[in-house]
């Protein structure tokens, strides 16, 4: 199963823009912005409109973004801090295997366009070779085996992690894969703006094989070709809706039934190849598994190399020459708004954080994180624990058995603030200074040969899914851990200096979010120790079923834009995180001096601070194409939603903003969706 995140998508880590203020500062800070507020605008009508409206009106988004807000903003600003990093290193004559050398090249080879550009495509032509050399499926199975190493996936999609129904244990996981385009429904809806992007997605295939020599009549048979495959591997892909059925995505299958039931993609020798000496593997689709056993014998293998080719390409486009990037760049437009290629210093700072993310990260936390700000983050989700605790002793739908159940999870979750207790080890990864690709291709390997060493390990809980600059958070289900890298940790989020209200407001707000994935319709199917177990009561299980539909219900009813609505069963888990993210860290404001005194800054009191900060950190402006995208993908709401949606529903609101009937967010005391 997939980690359950603040936030899914690298390009939407979903933050506000907001300023500061600090009464006791010797220069006044001023942490809510309320230059901002649309006081034509009644809260009660629209909250996200009232505290945001200026801004939403004025701001414009950069031709090099797809979007504009509070994330852009502190993501624009940590990789200024990476980028300064970077060059420092490049510039030190560090030593050969050094923390420093490594990033510091690594960057370098990377910068260093005009090497990259004269190559060409002349890095990926010894894959293509291998390509050519297939003689028949077992070979072409090998030459899939081998690519994996390099992460570069086709039609195998293989990790390693906790065995769901016995979480102690790291096992064999495959998934479905084997398309192109975001997901399977693009290859079968006929609107206008996604037939736009198939025609682009196209167009990039018919562009990769032309750059290395095909001709155009040639290059756009095999661009239909490839796409044709695909668009009935698609058919055999589940929806994002049945991606979060849990039960239905854990499929523990011994290797020796696979083997004789789907003889074609040989099992015993593919895992042989990815170097997986195990007996039973987890199917986590097994539609798609049976659909690939089938084509490979129905589709040619002249036809499979040409998708294979294809998949190469696609895969190395974006480090190979201008080229190659343009027409990468030329795809994904289509479906972000962007028009602007990034700088490539922006797009390398955010590469070595990707590929060497606990080298640079040893860097980052040095000078960016202090011990201060780890304790202060501590002592925050200590009182959000205590108040999450509280919630659930005075729940009036759950049973006192089940209530003791969810308490012993709750006390069991383990938190992981900044960074790593130990680093990874990157003494394997060979960077050379000249030689981009090379230095890509050794990361990858490293990465798929870490994560090979756990393979039947016991899970290792101090290990993270994502690097310490990530503006980002996340719950992981198998580990029972919530984990907020030092990334997030920042201002408009975080920030030692600001009263409790706009902490408790922002950080606060995602720290309750990440703790109740633990209780959602997903997160509540594991048990403290993060295997899927039902420890509910019948009884209650009904009554917590009830209020998902509530939810599901609340947001299907959301518009985004003319016909574009929310996708209620999607966003179903995000959706309850935000509510219990309020509510829990609301709770825990009350717990302080502030949340328990009235004094007012700047004109508001403690608890309409509490919900301005909120609101802020969901400020957002994204191109149409990326709102679009999100609706289809992201299992979050849009910004606007996560606000409104939680807050129509929560009567301290109402009380400290006087909402009053007739206003467009009230909702009748009766009708308002309670779960934790």
């Amino acid at each position: 199963m997939n980690k359950l995140t603040f936030t899914v998508m690298a390009t939407s880590v979903i933050c506000g823009m907001a300023a500061c203020s600090n009464e006791n500062a010797a220069t006044k800070r001023q942490f809510i912005e309320t230059k901002y507020i649309d006081s034509s605008v009644k809260p009660g009508d629209n909250f996200y409109q009232f505290v945001n409206g200026k801004w939403l009106d004025t701001v414009k988004i950069p031709g090099d973004k797809s979007g504009v807000g509070g994330f852009y903003k502190l993501a624009d600003d940590t990789r200024k801090n990476l980028q300064t990093l970077l060059e420092n290193a490049e510039k030190n004559d560090a030593t050969k295997g050094s923390l420093e050398q490594k990033v510091g090249d690594f960057y370098a080879s990377g910068i260093d366009t005009t090497t990259i550009d004269k190559l060409g495509y002349e890095p990926v032509k010894p894959i293509l070779a291998k390509v050519d050399a297939i003689t028949d499926v077992p070979s072409m199975m090998k030459f899939v085996a081998d690519e994996q190493k390099n992460n570069d996936g086709s039609i195998i999609s293989f990790g390693v992690g906790p065995d769901q129904k016995h979480s102690a244990i790291n096992i064999a996981s495959f998934y479905q894969t084997g398309i192109g385009l975001p997901d399977r429904d693009y290859y079968f809806k006929t609107d206008s703006a996604t037939v736009a992007i198939q025609n682009a997605y196209k167009n990039y295939l018919t562009a990769l094989f032309t750059l290395t020599g095909s001709d155009l009549t040639t290059a756009t048979k095999n661009s239909n070709l490839v796409y044709g495959i695909e668009r009935e591997i698609a058919g055999s892909h589940k929806t994002r809706v049945q991606l979060r059925d849990v039960k239905g995505n854990y499929n523990k299958v011994a290797v020796a039934s696979l083997a004789a039931k789907e003889p074609n993609i040989g099992w015993s020798s593919l895992l042989n190849n990815l170097g997986a000496k195990v007996d039973s593997i987890d199917m986590e689709q097994p539609a798609y598994y049976e659909k690939l056993n089938s084509l490979l014998k129905s589709v040619s293998i002249n036809d499979w190399k040409i998708y294979l080719k294809a998949n190469v390409l696609g895969s190395y486009a974006g480090i190979l020459s201008k080229p190659f990037r343009d027409a990468a760049f030329d795809y994904s437009k289509v479906l972000t708004g962007q028009t602007v290629q990034k700088p490539r210093t922006e797009l390398m700072a955010s590469a070595t954080d990707r590929h060497l993310g606990e080298l640079l990260g040893q860097l980052y936390v040095k000078k960016y994180f202090p011990p201060e700000a780890k304790q202060r983050m501590d002592e925050l989700v200590s009182n959000l624990t205590k108040a999450f605790s509280n919630r659930i002793q005075h729940l009036d739908w759950m049973s006192d058995s089940t209530k003791v159940i969810a308490e012993a999870k709750l006390k069991a979750i383990i938190r992981k603030i900044g960074y790593p207790t130990k680093w990874r080890d990157y003494s394997k990864v060979n960077i050379d200074k000249t030689k981009f690709f090379d230095n890509i291709v050794s990361a990858n390997q490293n990465d798929y040969d870490f994560q090979m060493s756990q393979l039947g390990k016991p899970v290792d809980k101090t290990l993270w899914a994502m690097t310490p600059p990530t503006i980002n958070a996340y719950y992981d289900p198998t580990t029972n851990t919530i984990n907020f890298p030092a990334g997030i940790l920042q201002y408009p989020f975080f920030d030692k200096d600001a009263d409790d209200a706009v902490n408790y407001g922002a950080i606060g707000m995602v720290i309750g979010h990440e703790m109740t994935h633990g209780f959602d319709d997903q997160g509540s199917q594991y048990d403290k120790d993060g295997n899927i177990h039902d420890w509910w009561t019948a009884q209650d299980k009904v009554k917590f079923d009830e209020k998902v539909k509530q939810i599901q219900k609340l947001y299907d009813g959301f518009t985004v834009w003319d016909s574009l609505h929310v996708n209620g069963q999607l966003t179903t888990g995000e959706n309850m995180a935000d509510f219990g993210g309020v509510s829990i860290a609301y709770d825990a404001f009350k717990m302080t001096k502030q949340g328990q005194d009235t004094t007012k800054i700047d004109g508001f009191t403690p608890d309409q601070r509490f919900f301005l900060s909120l609101a802020q950190i969901w400020r957002m402006k994204l191109k149409d194409a990326l709102v679009r995208e999100h609706i289809n993908l992201d299992p979050h709401s849009p910004d606007k939603w996560r606000v409104l949606g939680p807050l129509m529903n929560f009567d301290p609101f109402y009380k400290a903003f006087n909402v009053q009937p007739g206003d467009k967010m009230y909702r009748d005391e009766k009708d308002r969706i309670r779960i934790w």
